[in-house]
């Protein structure tokens, strides 16, 4: 494995990194069935993937991460699964983040977190504020997101600003659009990764990923590794980006 790793760390350019990374957290819960577990058995292990994740990303020196631990969906689960999730999110919390704080990684959420509950609102606050100064590497939690919702959020936003006088339609451009959106200070997404073998976005970071290059990988997320990342980073490098412009 350590040998495989290398050989593949070989392989990347460090000239052509991707600035943000994406990554869709898919088959959890498949993952725990196939061993005849429960569900929650696969998020518990997925824990494992997500500091992998993190370590390769500042071994590489990726900037950004977005990972996509709660979707605005995922509250239609049945309601003993969405239970453990909670208790499982707000009994890790604390103990993964402040691993993540002492890597230097600064921590930003996005999605409505105020459908969570106090603690666990409280929690994300705290590391928040905590990591805001932190220089290593910046990681995003999409946490109760959905991007269509992020998107209505920021329209009626401006809606309101315009409805006010506060601002003139003819003013309304991209780049005052993207500063309402969750993700105003961060850059757009270049690639996205998604586990378990699904080929589809999932109303995740839409605006955001408008150029971004998709790479799919049936791995189940409890599974994925460093010589996984390394693979989705050697696929993104062999790509040539365009823009919609003629290289």
């Amino acid at each position: 494995m350590i040998e495989l790793e290398e050989n593949l760390l070989k392989k990347i350019d460090y000239n052509k990194i991707p600035n943000h990374v994406a990554i869709i957290m898919d088959g959890n819960g498949r993952w725990a069935e196939k061993r005849g577990k429960f569900r929650t058995f696969g998020h518990e292990k997925a824990i494992e993937s997500v500091k992998e994740t993190i370590s390769v990303c500042r071994e590489l020196s990726i900037p950004y991460v977005t990972l996509y631990v709660f979707s605005s969906e995922n509250w239609n689960r049945p309601k003993k699964e969405i239970e453990n999730l909670m208790k499982l999110l707000y009994v890790n919390l604390r103990i993964n983040l402040e691993e993540i704080h002492e890597k230097d990684v600064k921590i930003i959420i996005i999605g409505e977190i105020e459908k969570f509950s106090r603690l666990i609102q409280k929690e994300l606050l705290f590391f928040i504020k905590k990591t805001e100064h932190n220089r290593s590497g910046t990681l995003i939690l999409a946490l109760s997101y959905g991007s269509r919702e992020e998107i209505l959020r920021a329209t009626k936003s401006i809606a309101k600003k315009v409805c006010e006088n506060e601002i003139l339609l003819k003013n309304i451009d991209e780049f005052f659009f993207r500063n309402h959106l969750y993700t105003k200070d961060l850059p757009d997404v270049d690639l996205i990764i998604r586990t378990s073998g699904e080929k589809r976005i999932s109303n995740f970071l839409l605006w955001q990923s408008a150029y971004a290059e998709l790479y799919f990988t049936n791995i189940l997320w409890p599974d994925f590794r460093k010589k996984d990342f390394y693979k989705a980073i050697i696929n993104y490098q062999k790509r040539k980006r365009r823009f919609g412009n003629i290289k």
